[in-house]
């Protein structure tokens, strides 16, 4: 068959699976869609993303790549949003997609992945909002957050961020921007950089609170990162507060696709 490289921005829900990756014994996002890609296609359909993401973890507009019938494509995108979404479960939906080359390649053409942490800042939860933020019911010093946080851009070794079992060939990382802003009881931990570890960003945002609400001082977190070793950080922060937010090209984002179906 003629076939078509497309590109997918895919949402989902991580609170009902078990992380993007297809997995033997439980349910993942990259299974549930290549199911409903297969129902369409006729053949097996195969998804490439951007990044992994853990048990737990959202994602508000994770690239996917796939190989698609060419002839369907130009017959109708929209079987590749609108179509697949009516074959989705509730959680998960394809909210965007284009044309892309043939040799186009979701992770490995990706220059920068954007995660957000949202945090859930008072004294009682939410209750509306419980799988969506990590409840930290102590006040947070803002300030000491965001100078405890300057350490952390640039190119470094994150071996004190990155959890046993990361299968990265080495923890050198570039992380090139962080941002911290507070909307009523919300704290929201926005990070960009060139690629992540394993808990990485789960592990900065343990340790950053740990600063925030007075477990360490701020200078703490340099020698954290100087160290090189997972021992000297805080404990994890839990994945649902986790979004994977957009994943960078050179002439395109994945944010920047959601609402499109053609190129």
């Amino acid at each position: 068959m003629d076939r078509q490289r497309i590109a997918m921005v895919v949402e989902f829900d991580g609170t009902l699976f078990h992380g993007w990756q297809r997995q033997d014994n439980a349910s993942s996002a990259q299974a549930t869609i290549e199911g409903a890609l297969t129902r369409i296609e006729g053949v097996e359909g195969k998804l490439v993303a951007a990044g992994r993401t853990d048990s737990g973890v959202h994602a508000r507009a994770l690239l996917v790549h796939a190989d698609v019938s060419r002839d369907r494509w130009q017959r109708s995108p929209r079987a590749y949003t609108q179509g697949l979404n009516q074959l989705l479960p509730e959680g998960v939906c394809v909210t965007g997609v284009r044309a892309v080359n043939q040799d186009f390649h979701a992770r490995f053409d990706c220059i920068e992945r954007r995660y957000r942490y949202q945090i859930w800042n008072r004294s009682t939860p939410s209750a509306i909002q419980r799988w969506r933020h990590w409840w930290v019911p102590r006040k947070v010093n803002l300030d000491e957050l965001v100078t405890a946080s300057q350490c952390l851009i640039g190119a470094h070794d994150f071996s004190s961020f990155r959890a046993a079992g990361c299968q990265a060939a080495t923890a050198l990382r570039e992380v090139r921007h962080i941002s911290v802003q507070q909307q009523g009881w919300e704290i929201f931990i926005d990070i960009r950089a060139d690629a992540f570890l394993y808990h990485m960003v789960r592990n900065i945002v343990g340790s950053l609170v740990r600063v925030g609400t007075g477990g360490w001082s701020a200078d703490k977190m340099a020698e954290v990162l100087m160290a090189e070793d997972r021992s000297q950080a805080a404990a994890t922060a839990p994945a649902h507060g986790l979004y994977f937010t957009d994943a960078i090209y050179p002439d395109f984002s994945s944010s920047q696709l959601i609402g499109k179906e053609i190129d």
